[in-house]
């Protein structure tokens, strides 16, 4: 339990170094640009609302198949709850892009924070479906308790993140920012796929 635990914090920890480090290298692009990403970060956490039951859903369907050595069960766990999840995430994606200008109105009263919202709330429209594979994951591994596999897939992923920081914020401006946050999520997605058929060969152990 103490490893576990270890593991998810160490993880956590990391991943909201993360976020910090997005808001430090915003800041450098004025108040309004910062103001805006944190308007436009709000739809990355009614996403996270949104989708993260299918991950707590994982989480227990596949902990109680890995717990009975059940690979069959395991697998279509994963797949099912991961389907469910990338399905919402597609018609979450469309509803931001049509009611993101009045949600950001709603939350923002500046006219200039107003219109530099909508110009990153692409970015909030593509975060479901590029970031749900790393959601789901998290879900699938906690409830495997493969929480060492998370961790150090969290260091790669925020390795490659600074990387993407480095090279994509300097021509890119805060567009490159928005980017790099993008690649967190995938990398994050494909450093946990990986081990994934390690994972489920363990229902047969």
């Amino acid at each position: 339990m103490m490893t576990v635990n270890v593991d998810i914090m160490v993880r956590s920890m990391i991943l909201q170094g993360s976020f910090l480090t997005f808001m430090f290298v915003g800041a450098r692009f004025g108040d309004v640009t910062l103001a805006a990403n944190q308007v436009i970060l709000q739809f990355l956490q009614i996403t996270a609302y949104a989708l993260d039951g299918f991950a707590f859903a994982a989480e227990a369907l596949v902990g109680a198949a890995l717990g009975a050595k059940q690979r069959t069960t395991l697998r279509r766990a994963a797949v099912l709850t991961s389907c469910w999840g990338f399905g919402i995430s597609i018609p979450l994606a469309i509803c931001f892009m049509f009611t993101g200008p009045w949600l950001i109105d709603l939350m923002a009263t500046a006219t200039e924070v107003r219109t530099e919202a909508r110009v990153y709330l692409p970015w909030a429209a593509a975060a479901p479906v590029i970031g749900i594979a790393s959601w789901m994951l998290d879900g699938i591994f906690i409830g495997a308790t493969r929480t060492r596999d998370m961790r150090i897939a969290m260091m790669v992923s925020a390795g490659v993140y600074v990387a993407a920081l480095l090279l994509l914020v300097g021509p890119l401006g805060n567009h490159g920012l928005w980017l790099a946050l993008m690649v967190l999520n995938v990398t994050r997605a494909v450093t946990l796929g990986l081990r994934y058929p390690a994972l489920e060969a363990a229902a047969d152990r």
